[in-house]
Parts: C-alpha cells; sequence; structure tokens
C-alpha cells in the first residue's frame, strides 16, 4: 500500500528522542508522504526546520482556533500568517528558503483553523473572526484548508457555507454522522479525514462510513493522538494508518489497497503533490 498521512504533529516534541525510528516505520507501512498542520507561532519553527529536512514532508499554516482562546496576541498571529503565505506562496520574496521571511519553499495548505467550543464558549467571536479570515486566505491564494472541529460542527458549517463553491479542503477528524457528512457534500469541495477514531466501539463512524464515498475521504493519524484500536491510550504515528484502511475496508467491503490507493490519490489531488 502506498499511503499519505494528511495530518500529523510528527514534529512535535512527542518524537524527539525516537523521530527517525518513527519515520523509518512509516516507510515499511507503506507511508510516502506527512502533512504538516500548524497550531502556532510557538510550534512553527520545529515544523518547518523538519520540512526542510525532508522531501516527503509538507508544510501547512495557520493558527489554530485553541491558539485564541485567551491569547490577547492572535490578531498578531494571524497577522504572521498572512505574512508568510504572502513571502512564500506569493511569489514575492527572494530570500532564501529557511529564512524568517521565507521559512520553506512553499505552503500546501491553510490549517490546522476552524472552531473548538470544547473547553470555552467565551472566545466564540474571536474564533469566528480568525476562521472566516483564513477562509478567505487560503480561497485567495487557491490553497486547501485543513478544519478542526469540535463541539462546534453546525457553527463551522454554517461559516463554511457562506464560501460555498469557493473554498475546499478537509474536515479533520470526522467522527459524525451521516447526515453531517450531507451538509460537507453540499459545500462541494471538501473532504472528510478518516483517522483512528474510526476504530473505537461507540464510534458514529461505524454507521456513517459505509454512506461516504471513497472519493470523500482522506485517511490520517493525528499523531500523537487519536490512536486506533489496538493502540489506543498509546503515543499514536503515521505507520498506524494501516489499521485505519483495514477498517475503511471493513465497513465500505473493499479492500484495504482500494482505501489506500483512492485516498493516497485524493490527498495527492487536493494538496497538489507530484
Amino acid at each position: 500500500m502506498r499511503l499519505i498521512d494528511t495530518h500529523t504533529h510528527i514534529y512535535g516534541e512527542e518524537f524527539d528522542l525516537d523521530r527517525g525510528e518513527v519515520f523509518e516505520r512509516a516507510h515499511e507501512a507503506g507511508v510516502e508522504a506527512f502533512i504538516f498542520p500548524a497550531i502556532d507561532s510557538q510550534t512553527n519553527q520545529a515544523q518547518f526546520a523538519l520540512t526542510r529536512q525532508r522531501h516527503d514532508c509538507y508544510s501547512l499554516i495557520g493558527l489554530h482556533p485553541t491558539s485564541v482562546n485567551d491569547n490577547p496576541h492572535w490578531r498578531e498571529e494571524l497577522a504572521e500568517v498572512e505574512r508568510l503565505l504572502a513571502n512564500c506562496n506569493g511569489g514575492g520574496c527572494d530570500a532564501p528558503v529557511g529564512s524568517a521571511e521565507r521559512p520553506v519553499e512553499r505552503f500546501y495548505g491553510v490549517g490546522e483553523v476552524g472552531l473548538d467550543l470544547y473547553w470555552s464558549s467565551d472566545f466564540r467571536a474571536e474564533q469566528e473572526e480568525c476562521f472566516r479570515r483564513q477562509v478567505e486566505l487560503a480561497i485567495d491564494y487557491n490553497l486547501p484548508l485543513v478544519v478542526h472541529t469540535r463541539s462546534a460542527w453546525a457553527e463551522m458549517l454554517a461559516i463554511l457555507e457562506e464560501y460555498k463553491g469557493k473554498a475546499r479542503g478537509i474536515l479533520h477528524a470526522f467522527g459524525e454522522s451521516a447526515d453531517t457528512y450531507e451538509r460537507i457534500a453540499q459545500l462541494g469541495g471538501f473532504l472528510v479525514g478518516i483517522g483512528g477514531v474510526s476504530t473505537y466501539k461507540k464510534s458514529p463512524l461505524l454507521e456513517s462510513i459505509p454512506q461516504i464515498p471513497l472519493s470523500a475521504m482522506v485517511v490520517e493519524t493525528d499523531s500523537p493522538y487519536l490512536s486506533p484500536v489496538p493502540f489506543r491510550g498509546k503515543r499514536n504515528e503515521p505507520k498506524n494508518l494501516v489499521y485505519i484502511c483495514e477498517q475503511i475496508a471493513l465497513l465500505k467491503g473493499c479492500s484495504p489497497e482500494e482505501v489506500a490507493e483512492v485516498t493516497t490519490n485524493n490527498a495527492r489531488q487536493l494538496f497538489g503533490l507530484n
């Protein structure tokens, strides 16, 4: 199988002691590319450095919704996202790759961005303002979005519906009902990211995945989070995409190889990977 992990935080400190071995295990499992979602300025440099070191890693840029909460400087962080996009994807910066002005060759998407009201709804207005601006940036630069949503699916979809037919991307960590997917399908241009939650006994995905076409899916780990069974509760890593493919195949009545082929092609097309 040839696989793409469309959402991994392997650049994080959780992998500092054995990152090389984690990459080796991933390659042995057939994972050939790794998409890095951004969080905020606290983790960007680690992400950018790893992207520059490896040909199989691809950086996104964005401000995570929980990084807006209780952060009086979130607008400055958002301005930095805009500046980096202009310098790396705008075509007007001739600074060398690796510099502060141009930390990577290019960004492959805007993410992870979205709404997260799980911890607090006190910052909903700020999160919505930040999300809308980043949706507009993705449209302006013709980049896919990677959207994080927690305890805010109705609110998030209402915003994306304002940009129907213009925005495209992935709804990361999808774990909702078939009815929610039907609303997503009406947006046009959005795929759902299926991860370890698909293997959990009480997951709504056990009923919704059979009703979602493979052409609308990509696979992801969100490592180090959301490990699939049989590793639930342990650190997740990209090699575990195999278990996610096997679960999707079981629920769809097809082979894991078909799941891998279709979802990998979906990811390559969405992110423009050769």
